[in-house]
């Protein structure tokens, strides 16, 4: 096994939860910019892949999400989540890169608040 992989493996698997929330933040994050690129580009298989792997990490924490003992917190982020990926799901059949903005600026501000509690 590659080193490196080893190590990225075990670091994603001994960082904590809010961490490793942090993290998949970036991941989307990460992917929605490249999907602004990929449009401006005209490549939008690109853009269409870099949505759905941006959704894919969006659902993923929607799914995590402990209702039972998150109160309004969850509920809260249950429903950013959903409006998320309605947004995501737009922005692909419109190609429009405001809805993917607006999107960023979600988890980028989402992702804040976390840096700021796993400080």
């Amino acid at each position: 096994m590659n080193v490196a992989n080893l190590y990225q493996q075990t670091a994603v698997t001994t960082q904590n939860r809010g961490r490793l929330i942090v993290l998949l933040y970036d991941g989307a994050i990460k992917f929605l910019r490249q999907a602004v690129v990929n449009l401006q580009a005209n490549d939008f298989q690109a853009k269409g892949r870099n949505i759905r792997k941006a959704q894919d990490i969006i659902l993923e924490l929607n799914t995590v999400l402990d209702m039972e003992n998150g109160g309004e917190i969850a509920s809260n982020l249950r429903s950013l989540y959903n409006f998320m990926n309605r947004h995501l799901t737009q922005a692909t059949i419109k190609n429009d890169p405001d809805l993917i903005q607006d999107v960023i600026r979600i988890l980028e501000t989402l992702n804040q608040s976390w840096k700021s509690i796993t400080a």
